[in-house]
């Protein structure tokens, strides 16, 4: 009952949106739809604003980095932004995915004018992904410190940090710098059957 009432949600989101949607796709009894960054704004207002669709509650936002996905050369934009939706109306989710155009600058329009529950998830985007939401009325880091260099969730970023903090106590305040830690390689112990027990 569930899929066929996905599959009628998915054949209204095709009529209602047409060439402003990229693709459609149903797995799993979830609904993915995907628009380009132009239309951003138009399809996420039709969304909520829609008699048939509804989708007047985000849930969730959260940024993604394509770079290695399912390890996996990617072909295709680095950076997207993945909203998730519900029409208490219709009692139905829907998963909307934006992909940024430039990789080395990803920018998005802001969707804090249509569900002001995006103001902090944009946010955080932006401080672990860098991405970039023009129109934003606070876009600054939320997690992170606000000397904190880089994007921790990008997937290029090291492991380790770039700096650490620590106290010193003959200045008697917090410092920052370069890691100290040294990076290594954890090969896991390997237990032979022959050997075990004996």
């Amino acid at each position: 009952m569930a899929s066929k009432k996905m599959e009628a949600l998915g054949s209204v989101v095709e009529r209602v949106l047409g060439d402003k949607l990229v693709s459609s796709t149903l797995a799993l009894d979830e609904l993915t739809i995907v628009c380009k960054a132009a239309n951003l704004t138009d399809v996420a207002t039709t969304l909520r604003d829609h008699a048939d669709l509804s989708f007047e509650q985000l849930i969730d936002l959260c940024g993604m980095d394509y770079s290695a996905y399912r390890d996996e050369p990617w072909d295709g934009p680095r950076f997207a932004v993945v909203y998730h939706l519900l029409s208490l109306k219709h009692n139905v989710r829907i998963r909307l995915r934006v992909f940024a155009e430039d990789d080395s600058f990803p920018l998005l329009a802001s969707v804090n004018p249509i569900w002001n529950a995006a103001n902090w998830f944009e946010r955080e985007a932006f401080d672990l992904f860098g991405i970039v939401f023009e129109g934003h009325p606070d876009l600054r880091r939320i997690l992170t410190d606000y000397g904190f260099v880089g994007h921790p969730f990008r997937k290029d970023f090291p492991l380790s940090g770039h700096v650490e903090m620590r106290y010193d106590p003959t200045q008697q305040r917090v410092i920052y710098q370069p890691v100290t830690i040294e990076p290594r390689e954890i090969t896991p112990r390997i237990i032979r059957e022959e050997n075990y027990g004996g």
